[in-house]
């Protein structure tokens, strides 16, 4: 196991992999149209920030992101853990029946969202239509190995169906080959096309197979390439989130965007735990369980539901 850094190695750590990104980013001569500096998320085509463009915030509102700030990520704390659900059903033979099973626990739970495969989109943003529940899927899911432009596409089609929030699988081979202005274009590329369309769009990590200081760099780059959230974990890479995990990657992004934490959050205890470490979003396949315990837990504590 890797050992963990100190404060000073920590700040020490994230200046020096800023530095890093901001100068191979320089070589391209601009950021991305969605990027206008590191701590703001989305723009108009002015490059004005959602802070004073309130038209384009009720835009992106309206497609889901009713948690919003000067970043998408931002979650009040007055909300239930449940509003801060991903219902997740990801597995390759899920069918129909199941996913039409997952809109209604979604519905009736209030979750942020419910998170499938690209081919179900069409038929959850159907089952949802006029409800508070987004839909979300994955792009690159679950390696992350493919081009920027096969999951900007992929995300692009998604959304024409219906999906208003995307989960993208960064790569992990570019991390690993500390290729960060490949990396970067990564993950820009799919930004770019969400911001277009007012789309969330969250970066799964895959933390499993990431040192402590690859979480750094992938956290700064994606908060660098304009993403909205970072997230731990596809579910299939071997681990998923840690209270360790969304920890340093709160303290890398900050307040301004998401941390979500996917993988293995199977009980009330579990997602209390993960937002008080610092996430904003809960990936989980446990969903109803874990509303059901929130619920017991208010009633038995005399606050009611």
């Amino acid at each position: 196991m890797a050992k963990r850094m100190s404060n000073t190695e920590f700040e020490r750590l994230v200046d020096e992999i800023t530095q890093q990104v901001m100068a191979r980013v320089r070589e391209d001569g601009k950021l991305p149209p969605t990027v206008h500096n590191a701590n703001c998320c989305v723009h108009d085509d002015d490059g004005r920030c959602v802070a004073h463009c309130h038209e384009r915030v009720q835009k992106v509102i309206a497609n889901g992101a009713s948690r919003i700030t000067s970043g998408l990520g931002y979650i009040p704390r007055d909300l239930s853990v449940a509003r801060l659900i991903d219902h997740t059903l990801l597995k390759p033979d899920a069918s129909a029946d199941e996913i039409a099973q997952l809109c209604r626990e979604a519905r009736e739970y209030h979750f942020a969202s419910v998170c499938v495969n690209s081919a179900y989109v069409p038929l959850c943003a159907d089952l949802l239509k006029g409800s508070d529940v987004a839909v979300c899927t994955v792009v690159g899911f679950p390696l992350g190995a493919s081009p920027p432009e096969v999951k900007a596409y992929e995300a692009e089609l998604a959304i024409k169906n219906g999906a208003t929030e995307i989960d993208m699988v960064m790569n992990i081979g570019a991390l690993k080959s500390r290729d960060l202005k490949a990396l970067y274009r990564d993950i820009a590329t799919v930004v770019a096309t969400c911001h277009a369309h007012n789309v969330i769009c969250k970066v799964i990590l895959e933390t499993a197979k990431l040192t402590d200081e690859e979480k750094v760099i992938a956290s700064q780059v994606s908060k660098m390439a304009g993403a909205d959230f970072v997230k731990t974990s596809t579910g299939f890479g071997g681990g998923g989130a840690t209270v360790e995990d969304v920890a340093l990657m709160r303290r890398v992004v900050g307040s301004n965007i998401g941390v979500k934490a996917s993988g293995g959050v199977r009980s009330y205890a579990d997602a209390q735990a993960m937002v008080k470490a610092g996430a904003t979003r809960i990936g989980a396949s446990a969903g109803v369980a874990i509303a059901r315990q929130e619920a017991g837990e208010h009633i038995a504590s005399g606050k009611g539901y």
